[in-house]
Formats: C-alpha cells, sequence, structure tokens
C-alpha cells in the first residue's frame, strides 16, 4: 500500500467518466473532491480535451451496460494512448458488473495496470461518498486510514431469519435474483453484513449460480439492502 501511495501522490489523478443519467457523475464528482484530482467528462463521439500524458493514474468511470462498461467507454480506449497507466475504474449499476467489466478492461487495456475498483448500485448513491473514502484510504489514494473489515465466515445453510432478510433485500428488484443457499456474515462497526450464494437462472433460462451481498444498517429502522450481484 506504500508503495501505492508514494506513486499515486507523485502527480495529480484525472477522474475521466461517462455518465448517460448523472449516476456515475454524481460518483464522479465526489472521487473528484476527496482526491483533488482534475476531472473530464467523456462525450460520445467526442475526443477528450485533457492530455493522458500528463497522468499517471487514471479513475475511469461508466454506468454498466450489458454487464460491462458503457459503449463510449469501448470508444475512448479504442482513441487514445492508455499505455503505462494505473487504471480505477469505478460504475454505477442496477445489480453489478464491477468484476466484469473490469476484467473487460484488462483485455482491452493489456498495457495498462488495471487497480481493483469500485462500483456502487444507482439505488444506494447516498452510500457512495463514505464507501468511497475507505476505498480511496484502503488502496493508498487518499493520506488517512480505516479499520481493516473483517472476513466473512464460512457458508453455512441459509436459514427462514437469513431468508427474510435477503428477500427484504431482494424481493423489489425488477428481475428475479433467484434462491440464496447458504450465507456468509460480518459485522462492522456500522453494519452487519451477508454473502449470499444463489441458485437462479440467467436470460437464456440456463441455470447460473451467484453471489448476492447484502447489508443491514445498526441504526434504528434500517432495512436490508442488496449492495452487488457477483455472476
Amino acid at each position: 500500500m506504500m508503495a501505492c501511495f508514494t506513486a499515486c501522490f507523485a502527480q495529480k489523478a484525472l477522474v475521466l467518466y461517462y455518465s448517460q443519467t448523472n449516476n456515475t457523475k454524481s460518483v464522479a464528482e465526489e472521487l473528484q473532491k476527496q482526491l483533488g484530482a482534475d476531472i473530464e467528462s467523456v462525450e460520445a463521439d467526442k475526443p477528450i480535451k485533457s492530455n493522458l500524458s500528463k497522468y499517471k493514474v487514471i479513475f475511469l468511470g461508466y454506468p454498466i451496460w450489458s454487464g460491462t462498461y458503457a459503449t463510449p467507454i469501448a470508444t475512448l480506449i479504442k482513441n487514445n494512448d492508455f499505455a503505462g497507466k494505473t487504471i480505477v475504474p469505478f460504475c454505477t449499476f442496477g445489480s453489478g458488473g464491477l468484476n466484469t467489466s473490469s476484467d473487460a478492461l484488462k483485455k482491452a487495456l493489456p498495457k495498462a495496470t488495471i487497480k481493483q475498483g469500485y462500483g456502487v448500485r444507482a439505488a444506494r448513491l447516498a452510500s457512495a461518498a463514505k464507501e468511497l473514502d475507505r476505498f480511496l484510504k484502503e488502496n493508498g489514494y487518499k493520506k488517512g486510514s480505516v479499520k481493516k473489515l473483517a472476513d466473512y465466515s464460512a457458508q453455512q445453510p441459509v436459514t427462514d431469519a437469513d431468508k427474510a432478510i435477503f428477500d427484504a433485500a431482494c424481493s423489489n428488484y425488477q428481475f428475479p435474483l433467484g434462491t440464496p443457499l447458504t450465507v456468509g456474515k460480518r459485522t462492522t462497526d456500522d453494519s452487519t453484513d451477508y454473502k449470499f450464494m444463489v441458485k437462479g437462472r440467467g436470460f437464456d433460462g440456463a441455470e447460473s449460480a451467484s453471489i448476492i451481498y447484502v447489508t443491514v444498517g445498526k441504526q434504528a429502522g434500517a432495512k436490508p439492502e442488496f449492495t452487488e450481484v457477483v455472476r
């Protein structure tokens, strides 16, 4: 982390993003605020104004479309040289896509270093500022330290109480998310978090497996929220 911290602050970072509905824009602007970075919005079919040679670290943001980064980002990386850059993805989504879009970036930009990214559901944008503070400090992009989160417990069969939490978090989503089979748990200062292993069906009807993360805040009246689906 210290090596990353030194490298990341050697020169100013760039927050470069495409946003269709302002969700990704709000995350990009929070990143810019917390980092003191330069920022530019990517416009479809228009060249960017930023001189990429000035930046070692680029925070690259986008909404998830069909499981990966939005099409304007594909055009951006095709038309610009990211060789030697450290790319930190960030994205907004309905259910998930950080992992698949990061994998796609690694394939599209083999001469760049793609780091662990940050993703947030559009329904949870209010949580982004606090989550970004932790993400940036944990990964050495911002001064400060945070308490390490506990690991999830080993997976155990889902109880009726666990199923009720899963249903409260996921039942209002526009698509069926499947049936939880097992769950691991952890407790933080702010929440109880759940890692559900779920059996379901993909859009093609084929049986599929996924991981669904759910969090329940400790404040009075907090409702379970699912934070991400990893397929």
